[in-house]
């Protein structure tokens, strides 16, 4: 299965999801020479989605009219979990994909940010037939999928749906033994399928390119000169099955930053590892809260508090001081999955009854509503 997706390509791929922008609009000039210095660098795989808004219309302006199709890799992706009320809604987004990129066809098709709910929604259309026969039509060249949920619920896509030829997970060392995210077990059930990987999110949203203080002082000890980006792009490139990382550049300086240490990317050697290692343990030292997503909370929370979401929103803040991503985490995993919110706790301490952890969960929701709501 390897063999035939991932075909030989380097190793670093643009994201087009955090394009630079000039107001509310995208900066379709910066944007052109950030493709411009991308590809003359040998590097040729372009990740947008039909929910990115303005992405699919700035890669067709910034690539697709200046450069032969056969020179690069275009993926998009189907969130058929958006305003989707048929299966001629969710098709309507590949139709509106090819016509805002101008592409022809798409060299990876993804059904988008499978998990949970989202999942179902995929069977329910019946998508996965329909992306088959667009393959066979030769409007697809390789389909796959992006996650964000289990490892238990990936294995059972993945047996479900061996006509899936990759999965786009996200991947970084902050998040390889996180329980919100889990990303090492994930990326080992990839592993066993034997499906190429994609990671998505190797910088966490960029908030690795500006870590906790004890962890920069360990990577700038290690090599003053590399970017705090650079140690974390490098150790999900690493990893074995890894076809191509995800770096969502905003700017030319981040572009050229990718471009100076992933040109000529192999491997990590044993010491660049141990230090990657010694961040991670330092990480482990800063004191969050214990929660392991297990949610046996929200079965008794009389209030439909998102108590697991509240506290991984919390987490980010106290880990990288970044009440935006913070607060966008929040709104995701909470309002988004029809949660409440931690000032709506009536503190009745049904939650703690049942919390393996032993959390002190009204104590710890105050403090988010205090913080964060």
């Amino acid at each position: 299965m390897e063999g035939s997706v991932a075909i030989k390509m380097k190793k670093l791929g643009f994201g087009l999801m955090r394009l630079p922008k000039v107001g509310e609009d995208i900066d379709i000039d910066q944007t052109k020479k950030m493709v411009d210095m991308f590809m003359e660098a040998g590097f040729t795989y372009f990740d947008t989605a039909w929910a990115y808004t303005g992405s699919e219309d700035a890669i067709r302006q910034a690539l697709v009219e200046r450069y032969p199709r056969e020179s690069f890799c275009l993926a998009t992706k189907n969130a058929a979990w958006i305003n989707c009320k048929t299966r001629e809604d969710a098709i309507a987004q590949f139709e509106t994909s090819l016509k805002q990129t101008g592409a022809g066809y798409f060299d990876y098709y993804l059904l988008h940010n499978l998990g949970e709910h989202r999942t179902k929604v995929f069977e329910d259309f019946d998508m996965w037939t329909w992306v088959k026969e667009m393959r066979s039509q030769g409007k697809i060249k390789h389909l796959g999928f992006s996650f964000h949920s289990t490892p238990e619920e990936l294995e059972e896509i993945l047996k479900k749906h061996p006509e899936a030829e990759f999965v786009q997970l996200q991947i970084n060392y902050a998040d390889w033994e996180n329980n919100a995210i889990q990303s090492r077990k994930c990326y080992e059930v990839a592993r066993k399928y034997e499906k190429p990987v994609i990671v998505m999110e190797p910088v966490k949203g960029g908030m690795l390119s500006n870590p906790p203080k004890p962890v920069k002082n360990i990577l700038k000890e290690a090599n003053p000169k590399a970017s705090m980006a650079s140690w974390a792009i490098k150790f999900a490139a690493d990893l074995d099955g890894v076809m191509v990382v995800l770096s969502g550049m905003s700017n030319i300086e981040q572009m050229k930053d990718n471009i100076s240490y992933m040109k000529d990317f192999d491997k990590l050697n044993e010491e660049e590892r141990k230090i990657i290692n010694k961040a991670q343990e330092e990480l482990n030292k800063i004191p969050l809260i214990p929660c392991t997503t297990c949610n046996y909370c929200a079965k008794v929370c009389p209030k439909n508090i998102g108590i697991s979401g509240s506290f991984t929103a919390m987490n980010i803040l106290t880990l990288y001081n970044d009440m935006a991503s913070a607060k966008h985490q929040e709104g995701w995993l909470v309002g988004g999955h029809g949660k409440e919110k931690a000032s709506e706790c009536i503190k009745c301490g049904a939650c703690e009854g049942v919390c393996p952890q032993h959390i002190k969960i009204r104590e710890e929701l105050e403090k988010v509503a205090n913080k964060i709501n």
